[in-house]
């Protein structure tokens, strides 16, 4: 069950991105992530009322805003990586350590895996990877590769947090993270804005609510399916699993943009697939 939660997840994240990128590229990327980030606050909200509420104490509320901080600063670096620095850079290093953050600290809070779930977690780093590899120029810049970091160990550390809310907070933790990362990603901004409009560029709203919307709603329900992942299985190998959601990503744009699967995107898809079926035949 908590594979299968944590690959919907990889799934729902996929699409997620994939929507979010092409509404990047109609507006000023800046402004998606504001519909983004108050789409998926009011989506929990409504999860929490249809009665996946938990128990909201302080330390799940605690961990929840906490997350929120890594949801937030991840998606902001994250966001100025690609639009300014090489994207052959920062998304590699970002989906890797994304993955790599919550599994140590999964098996240095005592996850045990079997010998197959081992080889699964080891290969799919590499697979995260390359299947977050995209064309660009040489060289990888110190900035850039400080972009990556901080984007990776933000969502990262929002997984860590999710997943030490406990099991029974139910949508309770992501209440507060979604309202701080929305306020992290307002402040990220509006210098962005600010200087959009001292050049009298047209803004947008209507086209970025539009993607941003759809982007935030299926965002909120990945995050909903990795609470739940973790409530059924060790945090290392659901971050793993939940860490391929580039391949997701890849996929949809050969399909619906036609862009071309570079040859190390394609040797990341099946490591990526060998890699999940030796964490789930492992048991």
């Amino acid at each position: 069950m908590a594979a299968l939660l944590a690959l919907l997840a990889a799934v729902t994240y996929g699409v997620c991105d994939f929507l979010g990128g092409l509404g990047g590229r109609r507006v000023a990327a800046a402004l998606v992530p504001i519909p983004m980030q108050a789409v998926a606050l009011v989506t929990v909200g409504i999860a929490i009322l249809c009665g996946f509420g938990g128990q909201p104490t302080l330390a799940v509320l605690t961990w929840g805003a906490i997350g929120g901080i890594g949801s937030g600063v991840g998606n902001a670096a994250l966001l100025r990586g690609l639009a300014g620095g090489r994207m052959s850079v920062v998304a590699p290093v970002s989906a890797v350590l994304a993955a790599a953050v919550p599994s140590v600290v999964g098996v240095v809070s005592g996850d045990r895996l079997t010998l197959f779930a081992w080889l699964g977690v080891a290969l799919a780093f590499p697979a995260i990877a390359l299947t977050s590899w995209t064309r660009g120029p040489a060289g990888s810049p110190l900035r850039d590769v400080g972009y990556g970091v901080v984007a990776g160990c933000g969502f990262g550390l929002l997984f860590v947090a999710v997943d030490r809310a406990g099991p029974d907070a139910g949508a309770w933790p992501l209440l507060p993270g979604q309202f701080v990362a929305l306020l992290v990603v307002l402040v990220a901004a509006t210098p962005e804005i600010a200087r959009l409009r001292r050049r009298g560029e047209r803004l947008d709203v209507g086209t970025a609510v539009r993607w941003g919307a759809a982007a935030g709603a299926l965002g909120a329900v990945a995050n909903l399916l990795f609470l739940a992942a973790t409530a059924h299985g060790q945090l290392t190998v659901i971050a793993v699993l939940t860490g391929l959601y580039p391949a997701v990503t890849v996929l949809l744009a050969a399909l619906v943009l036609r862009e071309r699967i570079h040859r190390q995107q394609a040797v990341g898809l099946v490591a990526a697939a060998v890699a999940v079926a030796l964490i789930v035949t492992s048991g």
